[in-house]
């Protein structure tokens, strides 16, 4: 059991059967008042970001999650297939949980990633902050069309859309931010 007030971004918890990332807390302590403990956690099983709130001296179980490298491989048309990095044992995972991340997930495979699991049930997939995609349709830039920021709408190899500056063209290869989608840069 862990005291919550030892409670940091980063951990893993168990509260009411339900498995939590913390990702934010705050100790509110007033002068003649109990501590109170707030902390906004993400579900690793359905995602949701929601907010807990405990008394001081409470103590919460502490979750021990695993991360295991894996490289993605191929996708069956249900499944996104990861293979383990150390013995090559597959990790089939089904499409409907990884709706974001099939975005950055390229047809070539090779991009290596963790998955996050616990007690063999398989969470969620991590991956790196920045990947490269390479572009297959892009807008042509409209010259003169520079008073706002320039940007204009290209189509990844994954079928993912992005804004980019105009003088990116078809073909090339850029960083493209997994958290929220955006262009980083040329690869």
């Amino acid at each position: 059991m862990l005291d919550i007030s030892k409670l940091k971004p980063g951990q893993t918890i168990v509260e009411d059967g339900e498995l939590y990332l913390v990702l934010d807390t705050v100790f509110n302590k007033q002068a003649r008042g109990a501590m109170k403990v707030k902390a906004k956690v993400k579900n690793l099983r359905t995602g949701a970001n929601v907010n807990l709130q405990w008394n001081g001296g409470s103590t919460v179980e502490e979750a021990h999650v695993d991360k295991i490298a894996v490289t993605y491989s191929y996708d069956t048309g249900t499944d996104l297939v990861f293979l383990d990095c150390n013995d090559y044992s597959p990790f089939e995972i089904p499409k409907e949980r990884l709706e974001w991340e099939k975005n950055f997930l390229s047809d070539e495979g090779g991009l290596e990633v963790n998955i996050r699991s616990y007690e063999g049930e398989i969470l969620d997939v991590i991956l790196p902050d920045k990947v490269a995609l390479k572009i297959t349709e892009c807008e042509a830039a409209v010259k003169g069309n520079t008073a706002t920021s320039a940007l204009k709408t290209a189509v990844l190899e994954t079928g993912f859309e992005v804004k980019v500056p105009l003088f990116i063209e078809d073909g090339e290869v850029i960083l493209v931010n997994t958290n929220d989608g955006k262009y980083a840069g040329r690869a």
